[in-house]
């Protein structure tokens, strides 16, 4: 028999990340095994990463938007195998405004210190202003969320603890909210680093040779305050390092990293950590439509106190990504490891708090875990939704690799006429293989949405009649976000369903994929599914 359901709360209980034993993944793996590893590190949509070192243990965060729980925090020994640890924000704030869903708000680019034996995470919201949480321990709890300079269009903030014991934040501003975009200030802060004290101090005005100059990050070395900060564009743009011996500048420029010959188009804001041994690294991402911002490492070389981030192949100051490298000096190998993607279910608390999100701060009941199984219960589509697009109960995750494959095995009870669940493919364009309840019975059906972002209703069609409950869906995804969907009745012969779809990205955001169970009737119950388990392996050739 199965375990009694437990909750799925959304206040997740905290687990040290040594304990998180979880599996490699089959289908992105950045570590060859023989001292070298190949980019991306992480071939998933870990928008805007930064990260730091304490000790012998590297920690990365990243954006993530309306997504919940936001604030994904990754650990590593030696910033080529990274393993989850959680989230850092369990709901959004302010509450009501994110239990519904708002897309290309919420978590923009955050930043991470270690400062007086804790952690403390700053995070912008465009429409609302900085916020920073803070804790004792990485995996929580962490504090809820203080806003420590208000305003709208305030993003991608970085404070600095200085020598004297005063207290800096670095921030660029979102044109879309402020009306004002390609500038960076710097504001100071309180010795608690909770509060601005000013209006801050224009240190760089980018509009002439750095258009939308954003997601500064702020360091101090051999007397000089750096900001490295990415201009030009999200997929078009470079990498720009500023230096001054003082705070408020004047800064010189210098760009230190650009696309160069290679295929890593726009390389864009990330962190430079160092490791024990004295080495030099740098974390940014790349943009790669459907499938996310990736994350790289390069490696970073000083030359007359300026960075050179990457292959400097002409000597010019300037370098470009590698593709392959010797992994960081970290005193010793450690086991390869990677995010989790496929989930068996088989604890009521592990798996969801590493991978997976829904799309705004969620309800106790949209899903509950048994040892075994997933149950997701149906719920009412929002009265203002003519599509997925604004249906907050999606339970998602990004996309792991180039090419994969994703197969899901499903019990239904559904009890509604025109309610369903199934695995789908998300952004702006998605598509859907489920089953839904007709008036005599449920039915195997594919649904497709263009331009969903826009209003555009489902095109659905139902394929047969499914005999029984249980069903496996599939998902193949190849190169260039080619996907194909099947179902099977007994888990050996799958059955095509529906046209080829190619993946959108969301806003923001890279395409994700995931589960669902809706319904179009308010009533007193709930149908349900529940997911046996989600797996993630290589594509079919």
């Amino acid at each position: 028999m199965k375990w009694v359901l437990r909750i799925l709360v959304y206040v997740i209980t905290p687990i040290l990340p040594s304990m998180a034993q979880q599996a490699v993944s089959k289908v992105w793996v950045a570590d060859n095994g023989k001292g070298f590893y190949k980019n991306p590190v992480l071939h998933a949509d870990y928008s805007d990463p930064d990260a730091i070192r304490v000790g012998d243990d590297f920690y990365m965060i990243a954006s993530s938007f309306n997504h919940v729980p936001g604030l994904p925090i990754l650990h590593s020994k030696d910033l080529v195998n990274w393993s989850s640890a959680g989230y850092a924000l369990q709901r959004q704030t302010p509450i009501v405004h994110f239990s519904v869903v708002q897309h290309g708000g919420g978590v923009w680019a955050p930043s991470i210190r270690y400062h007086n034996n804790g952690f403390y995470i700053y995070y912008p919201d465009p429409d609302f202003g900085i916020y920073l949480i803070r804790a004792k321990k990485i995996t929580g709890p962490w504090s809820e969320p203080l806003l420590v300079a208000p305003g709208k269009g305030l993003i991608d903030p970085c404070p600095l603890w200085d020598d004297d014991g005063r207290v800096y934040l670095v921030h660029a501003y979102a044109g879309s909210r402020a009306g004002i975009k390609s500038v960076i200030v710097i504001k100071e802060l309180n010795a608690e680093g909770t509060k601005v004290l000013n209006d801050g101090v224009l240190v760089y005005d980018g509009h002439e040779q750095d258009p939308t100059i954003e997601g500064p990050k702020l360091y101090k070395r051999n007397g000089y305050y750096y900001i490295f900060a990415p201009a030009g564009g999200v997929s078009t743009g470079w990498q720009v390092v500023l230096r001054s011996k003082n705070i408020y500048g004047p800064y010189e420029r210098k760009v230190v990293m650009d696309q160069g010959a290679t295929t890593v188009n726009g390389p864009h804001q990330g962190a430079w950590v160092n490791t024990q041994s004295g080495e030099d690294w740098f974390l940014h991402f790349q943009d790669k439509g459907a499938y996310g911002r990736v994350v790289h490492l390069q490696p970073v070389q000083w030359r007359n106190d300026w960075p050179v981030i990457g292959a400097d192949k002409d000597g010019d100051g300037k370098g470009e990504p590698v593709l392959f490298h010797k992994k960081p000096s970290t005193g010793k190998e450690w086991p390869v490891t990677t995010p989790p993607d496929s989930d068996e279910f088989d604890s009521w608390r592990m798996g969801w708090q590493w991978q997976w999100q829904w799309q705004a701060n969620p309800l106790p009941y949209w899903a509950f875990l048994a040892h075994g199984y997933l149950r997701l219960f149906s719920y009412p589509m929002p009265d203002t939704a003519l599509n997925c697009w604004q249906v907050p109960n999606l339970l998602l995750q990004k996309f792991p690799a180039e090419e994969f494959m994703v197969t899901t095995k499903m019990n239904l009870h559904l009890r509604w006429k025109d309610e369903k669940a199934g695995l789908i493919i998300f952004g702006t364009d998605y598509a859907t293989a489920s089953v839904v309840k007709k008036d005599d019975n449920n039915y195997i059906s594919f649904s497709i949405c263009r331009s969903a972002d826009k209003g555009t209703k489902e095109e659905q069609t139902d394929i047969e009649k499914l005999d029984g409950n249980e069903i496996y869906l599939r998902v193949q995804v190849r190169s260039g976000g080619v996907c194909s969907f099947s179902y099977s009745t007994d888990g050996k012969l799958f059955t095509g369903i529906g046209e080829a779809f190619t993946a959108k990205p969301g806003k923001w955001v890279g395409a994700a994929m995931g589960l669902f169970c809706t319904r179009a009737l308010v009533t007193n119950d709930a149908g349900y599914a529940d997911v046996d388990w989600f797996r993630v392996e290589p594509v079919i050739k």
